[in-house]
């Protein structure tokens, strides 16, 4: 008990300022949470910075100010909202999830963990994290910085991923049944501020006293990892094809997949033993010249290289279905994954 107001009273001088968040001292006053904005935060924030998702999040909130906009907007323009951000999953169940609340809960997020967990792209954590901060119902949040956390705290000594299963019941027993939101924000304000990975500043840390991993000296070097494996490079082709006007030729990728519904310029499959300079996978005739440096990029399981060409359109080419031709300022609004973005910058285009 001891540790948890210890840590709040220091979340409470400390907090980080989030457009998303709403204060401790505004929630001391009576200010409650708004779900819809913890929801999005906490899916934007899934695999990703808290500095990368501000200003998505800030236009997010703009474009679509209430669960209901988001439930009756399109999912293209969502895409579109959501490029550059990554893992585009998360986009098309953000959009899934606000149509289910809207349709099934009456536009309410339903406040209990179980229920949560129900919802399109809400998994234990952020159905936990929803449950926590947006209602003040008891629940174990554990992200990476929990588990870096704590693991240090208790100078636990077990490999990432089997570390989970430990420190949850663990963070369960240290939040309080009063201000649960609150701490579970400390939590992750505390290893995002202090407990960082490398160079934690054990110094200014609220739990410096009492933590096992600094007293042991061996902080710095928790949580374990198991070795990474490692990842298969695929390789692949980019068709960057222009007509008189300098309007790129487009098209949507299929709706399920990597990167489904995103939209792209023309490519090849990507294979370990793929080709980057078999023009026969070309989709027209023309005098393609391959650009000076390939793209790299790397997803969750593999690498990717691609081989980048660009031509303009014979006068015979016929716009196929499900393609269109976008002009040079209106590629920033596309839905272009960073990776086709890569792309289009190769050839110049972006």
């Amino acid at each position: 008990m001891q540790d948890t107001l210890t840590l709040l009273y220091w979340y409470d001088r400390n907090s980080r300022q989030l457009p998303w968040r709403t204060s401790p001292s505004d929630i001391l006053s009576g200010v409650k949470p708004e779900p819809y904005h913890v929801w999005l935060s906490e899916i934007m924030l899934q695999q990703t910075t808290v500095a990368a998702v501000k200003s998505y999040f800030q236009t997010f909130v703009l474009n679509w100010p209430t669960l209901a906009d988001m439930a009756n907007a399109e999912e293209e323009d969502i895409l579109k909202a959501w490029a550059g951000l990554g893992y585009y999953s998360r986009a098309r169940n953000l959009y899934k999830c606000a149509k289910f609340v809207q349709l099934h809960h009456n536009g309410r997020f339903p406040e209990e963990e179980e229920r949560l967990l129900k919802l399109p792209g809400v998994g234990p954590y952020t159905a936990a994290a929803i449950s926590t901060i947006a209602f003040g119902r008891h629940a174990a949040v554990v992200d990476g910085n929990v588990e870096r956390v704590l693991s240090r705290r208790f100078a636990i000594l077990t490999e990432l991923p089997a570390l989970k299963a430990e420190v949850k019941p663990l963070m369960g027993e240290l939040t309080p049944h009063d201000r649960p939101g609150d701490f579970a924000q400390a939590m992750m304000d505390l290893g995002a501020t202090v407990c960082t990975p490398k160079s934690p500043a054990c110094g200014i840390c609220p739990w410096m006293e009492v933590c096992e991993g600094r007293k042991q000296g061996i902080a710095e070097t928790l949580p374990r990892k198991a070795p990474k494996k490692v990842k298969p490079t695929r390789k692949g082709m980019a068709f960057l094809l222009s007509d008189g006007g300098g309007h790129v030729l487009l098209r949507k990728r299929q709706d399920k997949g990597l990167l489904a519904g995103m939209s792209e310029p023309v490519t090849t499959h990507w294979a370990d033993d793929a080709s980057l300079d078999d023009l026969s996978q070309a989709p027209v005739a023309a005098n393609w010249v391959r650009m000076d440096k390939d793209v790299k990029h790397t997803f969750t399981h593999f690498h990717l290289e691609m081989s980048v060409w660009q031509a303009k359109a014979p006068t015979s080419f016929v716009l196929p279905d499900g393609y269109w031709w976008s002009a040079p300022d209106e590629l920033d609004g596309e839905a272009l994954p960073t990776v086709m973005k890569k792309a289009l910058k190769a050839g110049g285009l972006i």
